[in-house]
């Protein structure tokens, strides 16, 4: 192993030499790979230490592909959420753990730290509460998704200049229309569903009558159920947190104590200054005794492998409960990180399904959809994989359109109150920059051997023969889609028909429509499978996708250190309005059904 680094290091001292520069990243890559190759002490925890809960991070559903906490001091900036929670329910039953701290702030990306997983993480809180050990939280500049979580503390304490920033829910998309305009690029779409709103920032310049009526209800489905979890935990009524928000939005200090949302007003050296009595630390400690989330989530996974021997997460049964996560947008093949592509997800299926040691699938859906094609590739699959054993769908903060269609065949559906699925609806969209070109002096021409052959061009917009063409096939395939469901789901196709039409559907309405069986996390749809699969205790998760090679995690290493990797937070008005537009566009590169029919949510829904 030596020789490896050894080697390594060199090959990365002649690309530096070779590229002419990169002298910071060189030394970020070259104190990693140091760190790797030394011998890392295993983390301790003293009796009576807290366990800190820095909410500083992006809570994943599914795993990372490389653990960069030994880089970082014990602190890792993406957090997966079952490792959380399992951590959380091995701290209830660890005599040397006295309680929990929460601190700091979220800092939410991609698909990660949604409603609907930080739903779980809050039940795992209130659990480790129930078990009789204090969750103390410590504030400063508090978002909702914050303040969620905190909700669950025992004690909440606000800095004196702190905010909680709860002002509710709001969705704001952007239009491109205008610039479209303005800039010569024209958009023809085919579509069904009155509520696939995914195309209308290229249509129109502000929502349709119909958009805002299933966002206005998606909203107050998800706000109704957080304000309903806090109002139970804060002993307070829904109406009187509603007018705390209502007054303020930004609630101060005075304020959020005044209406009973914090039980203090305090600095945090106060905060520590107590944690060090209540450990026993000393006066003559900096700090109190802790240990870190993410050095506790190591410690957690062998703690509970050795109190449950052959159980849950041990080496050594046979049997197991493979959970798979599709997490991203759908696209066609292989897929590139933070996408589910059709043929490899298909393809992992498939090896589940051959797997005699595994005994059932649960399959984690955070995902808006994407492809058609590519999620029938993986329904397929799900479906052949039910025929020989239990697969089951846990659905996160996302499992809509393409999401849903990969979930809709399997023996139970498990979601959060606040999951956004549904969006059961198909379209197409066709750009053109005929205009765009002319104005720049470019033009096109063309020689074909069929009416057709150049309908899938750019440089013009398309004929209402080929659009006819595109929307026969979208109806097709909207068709298809409703047919599933109703077969899938047991319900009658009508119904479909009407609860259909491209709306998205909290989990909560999702359930009443049924179109989600149960509410719950991915806690509960493991030990359904468990039981569906007859194994009682006696079986071990295993997750995929795994941890990558080590060549390609030093890519992901790279990526980490890279100066603008968290940059996002702190920048200027004009570059949150570019970076806005940049993951908004960004969509449109995952844009690669060979037909060209999408099963996607509207536009990203920006849910703040």
């Amino acid at each position: 192993m030596k020789n490896f680094f050894t080697s390594m290091l060199g090959a990365l001292v002649a690309l530096v030499i070779f590229t002419g520069g990169a002298a910071l990243l060189f030394v970020g890559i070259l104190g990693a790979i140091v760190a790797m190759s030394g011998e890392k002490k295993a983390p301790s925890v003293e009796n009576g230490a807290y366990l800190v809960f820095d909410l500083d991070a992006n809570i994943t559903d599914s795993p990372p592909l490389m653990d960069f906490s030994q880089f970082t001091g014990g602190h890792s900036n993406t957090l997966q959420l079952r490792s959380v929670t399992r951590a959380l329910r091995a701290a209830k039953d660890d005599e040397r753990i006295a309680g929990v701290l929460l601190k700091g702030a979220l800092a939410p990306a991609g698909y990660g730290s949604g409603y609907a997983a930080l739903k779980e993480v809050r039940a795992a809180l209130l659990d480790f509460k129930a078990g009789g050990k204090p969750v103390k939280a410590f504030l400063e500049s508090a978002t909702t998704k914050d303040y969620f979580l905190a909700s669950a503390a025992t004690e909440i304490a606000l800095d004196p200049y702190g905010l909680i920033i709860m002002p509710g829910l709001a969705s704001e998309p952007m239009f491109y229309t205008g610039a479209f305009e303005k800039y010569g690029i024209g958009v023809q779409v085919t579509r069904v569903g009155k509520y696939k709103a995914f195309v209308e920032p290229f249509t129109r310049k502000e929502m349709s009558t119909e958009n805002r009526e299933q966002t206005q209800k998606l909203l107050d489905d998800i706000w109704g159920s957080m304000v309903s979890d806090i109002a139970q935990a804060r002993g307070l009524t829904p109406a009187k947190i509603q007018e705390v928000v209502d007054a303020q939005g930004l609630i101060r200090a005075d304020a959020a104590k005044k209406g009973r949302l914090v039980d203090r007003v305090a600095y945090r050296d106060e905060v520590i200054d107590e944690l060090k009595a209540k450990t026993g630390a000393g006066s003559d400690k900096h700090t109190f005794k802790q240990v870190t989330l993410a050095e506790y989530m190591k410690i957690a996974r062998d703690r509970l492998d050795a109190a449950k021997p052959g159980a849950t997460g041990s080496g050594t049964s046979r049997k197991q409960i493979a959970v798979i996560y599709a997490e991203g947008s759908i696209v066609d093949g292989e897929g590139e990180r933070g996408e589910i592509g059709g043929v490899k997800f298909a393809r992992e299926i498939r090896r589940l399904r051959q797997d005699d040691s595994i005994k059932a699938i649960v399959l984690r859906v955070n995902s808006p959809g994407g492809s058609a094609s590519a999620s029938e590739h993986i329904q397929r699959e799900i479906r052949l994989a039910r025929k020989a054993k239990p697969v089951i769908v846990s659905m996160g903060t996302y499992a809509a359109s393409g999401g849903y269609w990969i979930s809709a065949y399997s023996d139970r559906i498990f979601a959060e109150p606040t999951t956004i699925t549904g969006s059961i609806g198909v379209f197409g969209i066709q750009f053109d920059v005929k205009k765009l070109a002319n104005d720049f002096g470019l033009t096109f021409d063309s020689v074909k051997t069929g009416k057709f052959a150049d309908a899938l061009t750019i440089s013009r917009p398309k004929t209402p023969e080929e659009l006819a063409v595109f929307q026969n096939l979208v109806d097709w395939i909207y068709g298809e889609f409703v047919g599933k469901v109703a077969e899938a789901r047991k319900l009658k196709r009508e119904v479909v028909e009407e609860i259909a039409q491209g709306r998205v559907w909290s989990g909560a309405e999702a359930q009443k429509l049924g179109l989600v069986d149960e509410i719950g996390g991915l806690d509960a749809a493991i030990k359904f499978a468990a039981t569906k699969a007859g194994l009682g205790a006696n079986y071990r998760i295993v997750e995929y996708p795994q941890k990558k090679e080590l060549a390609e995690a030093i890519t992901e290493m790279i990526e980490k250190f890279a100066p603008d990797a968290r940059a996002s937070a702190n920048v200027g008005v004009v570059e949150k309005i570019v970076e806005r537009m940049k993951t908004e566009l960004a969509a449109l590169r995952t844009f690669n059904d060979p037909q060209g029919v999408y099963a996607r949510l509207p536009m990203e829904y920006m849910i703040r």
